[in-house]
């Protein structure tokens, strides 16, 4: 289906989002909303960047092809940076904070502050509204 815009130029639709998509950008929503109240750093750290995991997730329900899986595995953000190369900086970025979301699950807490958290709920914030728009769901 081809719409006309203005200045005779047009523009291609483009089908709808996947449910799985959508599915993942709604709990990547609610998990930054969660995030957002919870006091403790840690847990608000690992709570934002799973939230970050499941929006680039959700961009790679639209945009990968399935494939033979490799030895060893990939991570969503390394997927994530072969899909979608426009967000690599951001793949790069929560990939670094992988680890710490890790500790912080396990109850290691030394390793993030306030501040920490508070950068990163704000950064997953600005994540999630990129993911939406490549994923096409407002």
């Amino acid at each position: 289906m081809t719409a006309t815009l203005p200045f005779g130029s047009s523009m291609v639709a483009s089908p709808p989002p996947s449910p799985a998509a959508i599915g993942l950008l709604r709990q990547a929503e609610e998990g930054l909303a969660e995030a957002e109240r919870l006091a403790d750093p840690s847990r608000r750290f690992a709570t934002a960047h799973l939230a970050a995991l499941r929006a680039g997730a959700a961009v790679l329900a639209v945009r990968a092809q399935p494939a033979k899986p490799k030895r060893g595995g990939r991570s969503v953000w390394q997927l994530l940076t072969a899909v979608a190369p426009e967000l690599a900086e951001w793949a790069a970025f929560f990939a670094a904070g992988s680890a710490t979301r890790a500790a912080a699950e396990a109850g290691i807490t030394r390793l993030v502050t306030d501040r920490a958290a508070d950068d990163l709920v704000r950064q997953v914030g600005q994540f999630l509204d990129v993911s939406r728009s490549l994923v096409g769901h407002r």
